[in-house]
């Protein structure tokens, strides 16, 4: 593609810049379209994996699967308290919780705090050899082999889950198809009105986890994992083996390749609540590391483009594209697109030459029709999850896809520079205590 663009600018600069024009408003136009889709059958109740309280009730205690919980740290001292009241909150018998904390084995201060955090014999301390990749798959691999439980799930060190949540995720494996091997729970913020970027960031993960992932469950289209509350049978995530180490957003990896082996995918109604990036620069750092593992997933995958059409079939091949490269797609265009339409907005400088008629439309319809809709839809999914203070807030959506597309730049220049290297996202920033998240929240 590179050597295509090359010898093209070298021959027709006008040709080929219509042309990769034409090609990204088509990209971007189709991958509003999808999302649109998603809204429409992720806001249905249809595909939400709902458990009525009386099968929680019926659950017998004595029958209820050991349950392996992984939570990985690094520089986490001062979330561990909070984590501890977190673990200590689950409703579920603490004989059949196999608890293990993640650990470094040179990062003192955590192992210390945790040590003097007075946690239960059901906790577990797993300290992991320096090496590389020093990343948080190649950590929970190693944790791994370590698990006694049948279900396995992962928490971050700031998470706060339903207390019932692990009730859910049996009852629903229980309820689910055999080939339902994952149930990825909602996820959202407890400091979601600490300020501006927190607001955003809670605008955003309630369209995503509670409308956009339902919506590829309903259509059969791959689902990138979260990095945490995601609920496996233990047996089928070891037969593929665990996560990508080399994979810095590994669980959107690990959800193409359990869709492209037959399995499936589930999205469970269960909220666990994290603490939302409040300061700009840890935001940008977590961010671009995000993207730069969309990015890294979509490269690996489309090296055998034809294996993966066949396994995933034409829909879910389609949604591979324009869901998963979507996302790396828009933030990289949008400050190139936004400053052709501010210079001509601001100068009135005639750009026909390089938007023809068919060009200009599609690129209209994504600035007015799908970020009109976009905006819209995030309002909508802010309203439902309860947050209707948040609605206006969405109107500047504009301003932190700015911010966005900051990240995928940096994501893209370490793609290059530091494939492997997965930045620190720092947490305990918050002023905001984090209180318990409602049990069936």
């Amino acid at each position: 593609a590179a050597a295509a663009a090359a010898i093209g600018l070298w021959l027709d600069p006008a040709a080929t810049f219509v042309w990769a024009n034409a090609l990204l408003g088509a990209f971007l136009a189709a991958s509003f379209l999808l999302r649109a889709l998603l809204v429409w059958h992720g806001s249905s109740e249809l595909y939400q994996a709902r458990v009525p309280p009386e099968h929680l009730e019926a659950l017998d205690e004595r029958m209820l699967p050991v349950y392996t919980i992984l939570v990985p740290l690094y520089r986490d001292a001062r979330v561990v308290p909070a984590l501890s009241s977190a673990l200590r909150s689950l409703d579920y018998p603490r004989s059949r919780l196999d608890i293990k904390l993640v650990l470094e084995e040179d990062d003192e201060e955590t192992i210390r705090a945790c040590r003097e955090a007075g946690l239960e014999a059901n906790v577990e301390f797993i300290l992991v050899p320096p090496g590389e990749p020093r990343t948080k798959p190649k950590a929970l691999n190693y944790a791994l082999r370590f698990a006694r439980g049948e279900l396995l799930t992962i928490y971050d060190a700031e998470d706060l889950p339903d207390p019932l949540q692990l009730r859910r995720a049996v009852a629903a494996f229980q309820a689910a198809p055999a080939d339902v091997v994952c149930l990825q729970a909602r996820l959202n913020y407890f400091n979601w009105n600490e300020n501006w970027l927190a607001r955003m960031f809670t605008i955003e993960y309630s369209l995503w986890f509670d409308w956009f992932l339902p919506g590829l469950e309903a259509l059969g289209i791959p689902i990138p994992l979260g990095g945490t509350s995601n609920h496996f049978r233990i047996e089928v995530l070891r037969a593929l083996g665990g996560w990508d180490p080399f994979n810095v957003t590994e669980d959107a990896d690990l959800g193409v390749r359990f869709t492209a082996s037959g399995w499936r995918i589930g999205v469970l109604d269960s909220t666990t609540l994290e603490e939302a990036n409040i300061e700009p620069r840890n935001w940008i750092r977590q961010r671009s590391r995000w993207i730069k593992g969309y990015l890294q997933t979509w490269l690996v995958y489309m090296r055998r483009p034809l294996w993966l059409a066949r396994r995933l079939g034409p829909k879910g091949f389609a949604g591979f594209h324009f869901f998963i490269g979507g996302a790396f797609v828009g933030p990289l265009a949008y400050p190139v697109l936004a400053a052709l339409f501010l210079l001509w907005l601001g100068t009135g400088v005639s750009m026909e030459e390089l938007f023809p008629p068919p060009v200009l439309a599609a690129g209209l319809f994504c600035l007015l029709v799908g970020n009109g809709f976009l905006v819209f839809f995030h309002m909508l999914a802010a309203w439902a999850r309860g947050r209707p203070s948040l609605v206006f807030w969405a109107l500047t959506l504009p301003l932190y896809y700015l911010l966005m597309s900051v990240a995928a730049y940096r994501a893209l220049w370490q793609l290059v520079r530091k494939p492997h290297y997965w930045e620190k996202t720092e947490h305990g920033l918050t002023s905001v205590s984090p209180a318990p998240c409602a049990p069936g929240a």
